[in-house]
């Protein structure tokens, strides 16, 4: 049976790595990695994936922004030819980008029976793209492939037949365990140069944040105050750093001491996580990852739809007005003992589960 493995952006190439490791030399699942070039910067994408142990892509879309500017319709043409031309048995797609909407919606379309890894996450804002997406991947899949019992609940909530729904774990804790010796061996902090346990990691790059000038003029503003206090490390997503490039807020933030990273690679950026002394993100990933480590995490939204994290106390939803007195309140609180949070099927073993589950699947 061919199944296609969608990934296009950094959080996929990350979520699919340990599931195509756990599938090479299965007897009759037979893994293709479909590369649909979300991201083509080369650290968000060709270094994250030779990092983390996925080989070269089987098949790379070719497609390139259409006078219509919706990534999602041209991906969709881009990725219909291929299954035309090597028709997969069954599609796979992970999370909540366009990637995975994009052949999401092909795979629906085509009658190819389609998996959603990571399904039923709902932040309940309707207004952000990646929830429109979730809800969309979702009702069109086959099989939903969940990380936690509260996406078995919303997935229930609207309507989802109980037989479609496994819960399987949180991928990304396999990422983590599958790559800890080599992030045990970096010493990111170090080569940062900052102390360890004292720093604050920030890392945003969603449309709320980051696309509007007067709210990212407010981020800045905190930290640089923030970098009066305690050291900063701001790693840039290539969209912030467009964003603050035209705005001139590069050139403030550094002269306020605001240290500025490029992107970096899983390992990389996995070590200086942790030993920040809180991370600041919007990242959903980030948020489970951080969990994961035992590290104190502030996520600027309004919403997550990792609730769990909210409930283990490991994660907290911050306002911009709340940002400063929330950091400084965590480092105070780094005298205490750091340990990882145990969650349900957070374990680093849900690959093994996902495989028996899409061998059940294969044979019905």
């Amino acid at each position: 049976m061919k199944l296609h493995l969608i990934a296009g952006a950094r959080p996929n190439f990350m979520k699919i790595a340990p599931l195509w490791r756990g599938l090479v030399g299965h007897p009759f699942l037979r893994p293709s990695f479909v590369h649909t070039a979300q991201h083509c910067d080369d650290m968000m994408s060709l270094a994250i994936w030779r990092e983390i142990g996925l080989p070269d892509p089987d098949h790379v879309l070719n497609w390139e922004p259409s006078e219509s500017g919706d990534p999602v319709a041209d991906m969709m043409r881009a990725y219909e030819a291929l299954c035309h031309s090597d028709r997969p048995d069954v599609v796979l797609v992970v999370g909540d980008v366009n990637s995975s909407r994009a052949a999401a919606m092909v795979s629906a379309e085509m009658n190819i029976p389609l998996v959603h890894l990571e399904a039923g996450l709902r932040c309940f804002d309707p207004d952000m793209t990646e929830e429109q997406n979730r809800i969309v991947i979702d009702h069109k899949a086959d099989l939903l492939l969940t990380p936690s019992a509260d996406a078995d609940q919303n997935l229930l909530a609207e309507g989802v037949e109980p037989g479609r729904i496994k819960l399987v774990g949180n991928i990304m804790a396999d990422t983590l365990e599958m790559m800890r010796p080599k992030i045990d061996q970096e010493d990111a902090a170090s080569k940062v140069g900052v102390d360890k346990w004292r720093f604050v990691l920030v890392t945003l790059h969603r449309q709320n944040n980051v696309d509007d000038p007067e709210m990212l003029g407010l981020i800045c503003q905190t930290l640089k105050e923030l970098a009066a206090k305690t050291e900063v490390c701001f790693v840039l997503h290539p969209r912030s750093e467009k964003r603050l490039a035209a705005l001139s807020l590069i050139e403030e933030l550094s002269a306020a001491g605001v240290r500025l990273l490029p992107p970096m690679g899983y390992v990389e950026f996995a070590s200086l996580m942790r030993y920040a002394g809180v991370v600041v993100t919007d990242s959903g990933g980030v948020q489970e990852e951080t969990t994961c480590l035992g590290v104190p995490c502030l996520t600027l939204r309004r919403s997550t739809e990792r609730p769990v994290t909210i409930t283990k106390g490991t994660n907290r939803l911050v306002d911009i007005e709340g940002l400063l007195p929330s950091v400084m309140c965590r480092l105070q609180e780094m005298t205490l003992r750091r340990r990882a949070t145990s969650i349900p099927f957070w374990d680093g073993k849900a690959t093994g589960r996902i495989i028996n589950v899409l061998e059940e699947f294969s044979a019905s």
